[in-house]
C-alpha cells in the first residue's frame, strides 16, 4: 500500500491510497472467509459454503463491494497512522479506481486537530492570593468566634449595622393584605441583606416604635408594599478573646493556642486557593495567546459532554431541566450556547497545552501510563486490568495518553510563570508548596476548626473543586 499527505485548507488533509492487487488477494481471502461465516446457504453448515458458489449467489460487483467496505477502513487507518495524523473526524471517502477490478485507489479528506501558537508563554504573569494570614484576618476570625458566642443587650441609640432588631411586617397588594408575607417578632440582623432589598436602608437609624415604609419590588409572588413595626433593638455584646473564653470555645486553654491553630489551619486553606488560583489563571492566561478560531468539530464535541455531564449533574438533585431553565428564567438554545462558549474555552486550553508539550518535547513513557492505570484502579476501587480493559477501548489508551501529557505541560506552565500578589509584588513560590507535602487536607482541616468552635469557615470565600474542568485533563 502507499499513501500520500496533502495539506488543504480548514485544517484538512487529503490522504491519496493506492492498493495493489496482490495486496488486496489478503482482504479477498478475509471477506470471503467472514461471508462463509455469515452467509445461510441450505444444505451447507456455517463455515463450509463453497467459496465459488457465493460467487455465483452474489455476484462479482456485490463481492467486490463487499471486500472494499471490509478492507477499506484497515487501509486508511494505515495510512493515518503513516501519515502521523490526529483526526478529528469522520473521514469523507472517494474511491477513485478498483472498485470492480485491478488496484484500488481512494482519496480520504480528514479534519485533524490544528497546531497553534503560543508565542510569549514564557512571559505569562498571574496574580494569586497571598497565603499569608494578617493580624488582622486573625481578629476578624476571632471576631466572628466571639459571636456564637455573643450576648444581646436593649439599647436605646438608632439601630446599625450588627444590631439585632425584632420586627412586625404587614404585606398589602394593590390594597389588599398578603398574609403569606406578614410575620410578627421576626428577629433580624440589620446589615445582612436577607429581608427585601431596601429593607437595611430603611433599619439603620431605625428605634424602638418605628414605623417603616418599603415598596418591596423583590418580593415573593411579585412587588408587595411592606410595613414594618421596629419593636426592639438590641446589640450583639462579644465575650472578652481571653484565656477563658478560648477554654469554653475551643479544645485549647489559651487564646495564644487558639490564634496558633487558626493561623495555621487559615495559612493551610489559603496556600490551597492560591495554588488553584495559579493553575487556573496560569492555563487561562495561556489560552489566551490562541489567536486561532477553534476548530467547531472539537467545539461541538466539547460542548456535548459539557450538556451531557450538566444534565446528569440536575438528574442527581432531583432537578428537570425544566425546572432549571424556568428558575434560571432562561431557554434551552440560551443553556446550550453558554455551555458552548466554555466549550470553546476548553478547547483553546487543550489545544493551547498541546501546542506546549510539542514545542517542549513532553512525552508520556509506558510506566507513566501504567502508573495512571493503576492509580485510576486505586481511586475507583476496580482491578487494575479492568481499567486497562475500559481505557484500551476505542481511542481511549490515547486519549489517556494525551490527558497525562497535557498534565505534563501544566507543571511546565506553573514553573514558568511569573506569580504575583493581589498589590503586583513577586511571590515567593515556597509558600504555594509549604503545605505540599501534609498529609492533612487544609480545607478539612480548617472545617474542623470551625466545627470545633461552632463558627463559619474563616475564609472569604470556598474554593470550587470542580474545576477539573477538563483544561488540564482535556
Amino acid at each position: 500500500m502507499r499513501s500520500t499527505a496533502e495539506i488543504l485548507e480548514g485544517n484538512k488533509v487529503k490522504l491519496s491510497v493506492e492498493v495493489d492487487e496482490d495486496e488486496l488477494k489478503t482482504a479477498v481471502e478475509d471477506t470471503f472467509r467472514k461471508l462463509q461465516r455469515e452467509v445461510s446457504v441450505p444444505g451447507f453448515r456455517p463455515g463450509k459454503v463453497p467459496r465459488r458458489l457465493l460467487e455465483v449467489r452474489m455476484g462479482g460487483k456485490a463481492i467486490r463491494e463487499e471486500v472494499i467496505r471490509h478492507a477499506l477502513p484497515d487501509y486508511y487507518a494505515q495510512a493515518v497512522e503513516e501519515a502521523d495524523l490526529d483526526t478529528i473526524a469522520a473521514p469523507e471517502i472517494d474511491i477513485t479506481s478498483g472498485e470492480e477490478e485491478g488496484p484500488l485507489a481512494f482519496d480520504a479528506v480528514v479534519e485533524v486537530r490544528p497546531k497553534v501558537s503560543v508565542a510569549g508563554r514564557d512571559g505569562l504573569v498571574v496574580t494569586v492570593p497571598s497565603p499569608e494570614v494578617s493580624d488582622e484576618d486573625l481578629d476578624a476570625q476571632i471576631d466572628r468566634m466571639r459571636e456564637q458566642f455573643a450576648e444581646l443587650s436593649d439599647v436605646d441609640r438608632p439601630a446599625a449595622d450588627g444590631d439585632v432588631v425584632t420586627v412586625d411586617v404587614q404585606a398589602t397588594r394593590d390594597g389588599e393584605p398578603v398574609e403569606d408575607l406578614a410575620t410578627s417578632d421576626f428577629v433580624y440582623e440589620v446589615g445582612s441583606g436577607m429581608l427585601a432589598e431596601g429593607a437595611d436602608e430603611r433599619l439603620r437609624g431605625a428605634k424602638a416604635g418605628d414605623i417603616l415604609a418599603l415598596d418591596a419590588t423583590d418580593a415573593p409572588g411579585g412587588s408587595a408594599e411592606l410595613k414594618i413595626l421596629v419593636k426592639q433593638v438590641r446589640e450583639k455584646v462579644l465575650p472578652a478573646a481571653d484565656d477563658a473564653w478560648a477554654s469554653d470555645a475551643s479544645e485549647f486553654d489559651t487564646i495564644a493556642d487558639l490564634k496558633s491553630d487558626l493561623r495555621k489551619r487559615m495559612t493551610a486553606l489559603r496556600t490551597l486557593q492560591a495554588r488553584l488560583a495559579m493553575r487556573e489563571q496560569a492555563i487561562e492566561a495561556l489560552a489566551g495567546l490562541v489567536q486561532e478560531d477553534m476548530p467547531e468539530t472539537l467545539v461541538n464535541e466539547a460542548t456535548q459532554r459539557l450538556l451531557a455531564s450538566f444534565l446528569r449533574q440536575l438528574e442527581a438533585r432531583k432537578i428537570s431541566l425544566d425546572q432549571y431553565l424556568t428558575a434560571r428564567e432562561q431557554d434551552a438554545d440560551q443553556l446550550v450556547a453558554e455551555l458552548k462558549g466554555q466549550a470553546t474555552e476548553q478547547v483553546r486550553a487543550d489545544l493551547a497545552l498541546r501546542a506546549v508539550a510539542d514545542a517542549e518535547g513532553l512525552e508520556v513513557s509506558d510506566d507513566e501510563l501504567a502508573a495512571e492505570i493503576q492509580r485510576l484502579a486505586d481511586e475507583s476501587d476496580r482491578s487494575v486490568s479492568d481499567v486497562a480493559r475500559q481505557v484500551a477501548e476505542g481511542a481511549g489508551l490515547e486519549r489517556l495518553r494525551s490527558d497525562i501529557r497535557n498534565s505534563k505541560a501544566v507543571e511546565w506552565l506553573l514553573d514558568h510563570v511569573e506569580v504575583v500578589d493581589e498589590q503586583g509584588n513577586a511571590m515567593d513560590r515556597t509558600l504555594l508548596l509549604e503545605h505540599e507535602g501534609s498529609s492533612e487536607d487544609p480545607e478539612m482541616a480548617t472545617e474542623d476548626a470551625a466545627e470545633g468552635s461552632g463558627t463559619e469557615d474563616p475564609t472569604a470565600e470556598a474554593v470550587d473543586h470542580d474545576n477539573d474542568t477538563e483544561e488540564g485533563r482535556a
